[in-house]
């Protein structure tokens, strides 16, 4: 036994060991890299039926004028939607996969990407964004992949970019901005002195003090919407971060509070769509359900018959608004749970006295079999869109900063979202259709 482990040492194996001083062969044609039916090319596919001539309105480079040429709109819109469908939310870390993930080189197809481009691309194009997302629902509706009869509508609290100690009160604020000021003007007092340091160091130190001043000055902006928010012997003890502003502490899934948006998605229950898409820094749902049906309606020109929501939508002045949509045409009938009753011997689905006729007639749809097998579509269709979009859409922590940065974020994983559907009830109906010779 102990000589066999020596007679193997003195064998010369023969093995294909690693040479990096040779000239490898490498595919140079690009369009090889990837299979006919990878996923890159099928998001390729979609993005070039699309009008995405709105995120070119920016551009001022042209043909024989001077300037280098940007990258085109389609490349990139194409790579923050694959990006996207994978997970990915970090501009650098998809700056690195444009050049060492065989997907991203096809897509950019030798166009260079750089992460402040990446970055600014991805915030910098809200109205082209709300179309873009409008114009992939209207393929869909045409395709017959939006089922209105049912449309289900949740929140989830996402995590800002925003640590818990950069929320301050009023006073904290003031002293932080002034001394933030002083030494934004000793900064710029020392401009003029011998240089101790490069250009880019002054310059990179002039901006950081010019934008912590800006920070904190709209945190101090933003003191009286959070002073609104508090219960009137609370406002005193209102707080604001000055890291992203317009983020709010909230109560999340786990029990725990941290600096938070609410994501509200709004999907059909027939293919599970996403039909709407809103952020708020308002920690409850309540009264965020007559907002997403207009913006469905201007959408879609079309309400559903059904709206699904939570007990944490079920205001009444919230049904009335969503029920008074489309009246002239259909109603829009509200589906959501009847809150229990303080008084046991009271059956919480009867008409009270106070009830308007909306009101009454909600409890008493909802105490129908009916209503109750049909409400069980709201967790089976928005919760699977929510738990997609933290699993496989990254929307577990946001990494941009403020309201309008975070609905482009959140509206670029809708978009992905959507586009997957299109390409998977696609690639189906391709299977199925016979092939003829």
């Amino acid at each position: 036994m102990s000589e066999r482990p020596k007679e193997a040492e003195k064998k010369a194996l023969r093995l294909r060991r690693a040479n990096r001083d040779q000239v490898a062969p490498v595919p140079a044609y690009l369009d090889a890299l990837l299979e006919q039916d990878h996923l890159a090319r099928l998001v390729w596919d979609v993005v070039e039926r699309l009008d995405l001539t709105k995120f070119a309105e920016t551009l001022v480079v042209v043909e024989g004028g001077p300037g280098r040429a940007a990258a085109d709109p389609a490349v990139l819109v194409a790579v923050w939607l694959y990006a996207t469908s994978q997970g990915v939310t970090s501009a650098r870390a998809l700056e690195r996969l444009c050049v060492e993930h065989l997907a991203y080189i096809w897509l950019c197809g030798g166009v260079t990407m750089n992460h402040h481009t990446l970055s600014s691309f991805r915030v910098e194009h809200a109205e082209a964004l709300e179309g873009l997302m409008t114009e992939v629902l209207g393929h869909l509706v045409a395709e017959g992949l939006v089922g209105f009869e049912h449309v289900a509508q949740d929140g989830i609290r996402v995590r800002a970019s925003a640590g818990a100690a950069s929320f301050r009160r009023e006073k904290s604020l003031t002293e932080a901005l002034e001394e933030a000021r002083a030494v934004c003007a000793k900064v710029a007092a020392q401009a003029g002195e011998p240089e101790r340091e490069s250009r880019q160091q002054r310059a990179a130190r002039e901006r950081a003090a010019r934008e912590r001043v800006e920070r904190i000055e709209a945190a101090v902006a933003e003191m009286p919407s959070a002073r609104a928010a508090k219960k009137p012997a609370e406002r005193d003890k209102a707080r604001v971060s000055t890291t992203d502003p317009e983020a709010r502490v909230m109560k999340m899934a786990d029990g725990g509070f941290r600096p938070a948006y609410n994501v509200q998605f709004a999907a059909d229950t027939a293919n599970q769509v996403i039909v709407g898409v809103d952020v708020t820094n308002v920690g409850s749902d309540m009264g965020q359900a007559p907002g997403m049906v207009d913006q469905v309606e201007e959408r879609i020109e079309e309400l559903p018959g059904q709206w699904l929501v939570d007990g944490g939508f079920a205001s009444k002045e919230s049904i009335e608004a969503v029920e008074e949509h489309g009246v002239e045409e259909h109603g829009v009938e509200v589906l959501a749970p009847v809150k229990a009753s303080k008084n046991p011997a009271r059956d919480p689905h009867e008409p009270q006295v106070k009830d308007s006729a909306t009101i009454a007639a909600w409890r008493i749809r909802m105490a129908s079999e009916e209503a109750k097998k049909t409400y069980k579509l709201r967790a089976a269709t928005i919760e699977c869109v929510n738990a997609k979009a933290r699993a496989h859409h990254g929307l577990t922590q946001l990494r941009v900063r403020g309201l309008e940065k975070v609905l482009c974020a959140v509206v670029w994983i809708a978009i992905a979202h959507n586009v997957l559907i299109w390409i998977r009830t696609s690639q189906e109906a391709a299977r199925a259709t016979p092939v003829t010779e």
